[in-house]
């Protein structure tokens, strides 16, 4: 079965005017045009080509990538806004569709946007929304505390930002977890740092215990060198300017002095630490 929005591996058919018919397994068949031919082919070649409705909405294949597949997260530049809702450029001819009921606020020409790509079982089109919470569910985990997982940034809240896990569950990097600057749509790899009895999960950027002090402790070691071998910080500096300075937390910012100071590589006074 040929899927809209989803990439398929099909054979070369035949060849007609408006180009080549591509057949799967089962027989069914979707045209790549003539601006996809390739230069040279044989009947029976096999070829990748995303499948996508044209303007007169109907099936027809691509060699081009687009941005954004079937069931899955991308951010977006909206293109245009008319009457029924806002167009969005996703790499192919034809734009992805967003419609005013699936928009989270009310998109804005030339903007960015963090979207979700959908069927829309009515019309059989692709359909973007940005009401990407709806499209998450964390009723049942298949994911477990420190494991490693893929991380999609969402959007901010009043404790830290929001974030999509491994593209299907809800998850929150808090504050105290944020030390780089991210922006929506960014991807990372991060770690389940707790599972909340209601299933909710809280995500670091950072490996998580003994695995996470050492590269912040060669971490001060390299800026310990790169300063002359004295910073103005201890264990007892402002937890913010550690933050900002070192993008680390402050108890991460201990454990890694801790480690220093045992390894003998450092001297802790009261104006702050020296390297030996």
């Amino acid at each position: 079965m040929i899927e809209i929005g989803k990439y398929h591996t099909l054979t070369i058919a035949r060849e007609r005017d408006q180009g080549l018919y591509l057949k799967d397994k089962e027989g069914d068949e979707v045209l790549l045009p003539n601006r996809y031919k390739p230069e040279s082919f044989q009947f029976d070649d096999e070829i990748e080509v995303f499948v996508y409705l044209d303007n007169e909405e109907r099936p027809v294949a691509t060699t081009d990538n687009p941005t954004i597949t079937r069931d899955e997260f991308a951010v977006l530049r909206c293109n245009e806004v008319t009457s029924i809702g806002a167009f969005l450029d996703f790499g192919l001819v034809k734009e992805l569709f967003c419609p005013f009921k699936e928009q989270a606020f009310k998109m804005k020409k030339g903007q960015w946007y963090l979207v979700y790509c959908y069927l829309d079982e009515d019309s059989e089109r692709l359909v973007a929304s940005s009401k990407t919470k709806r499209f998450l569910d964390n009723s049942v985990l298949d994911v477990e505390k420190f494991q490693k997982v893929s991380v999609i940034i969402s959007h901010p809240s009043d404790i830290g930002m929001n974030v999509i896990v491994n593209k299907k569950f809800a998850g929150l990097i808090h504050n105290d977890d944020l030390y780089k600057e991210v922006s929506i749509g960014d991807v990372y790899k991060g770690f389940i740092k707790k599972v909340h009895a209601n299933n909710k999960l809280d995500i670091t950027l950072r490996e998580i215990g003994y695995k996470a002090l050492e590269p912040n402790a060669n971490k001060l070691l390299n800026i310990l060198k790169d300063n002359n071998g004295y910073l103005p910080f201890h264990d007892k500096s402002n937890p913010e300017e550690i933050k900002n300075e070192f993008e680390m937390s402050k108890k991460s910012f201990k454990k890694a002095i801790g480690n220093l100071y045992k390894e003998k590589q450092i001297r802790i006074q009261e104006d702050g630490i020296y390297l030996i």
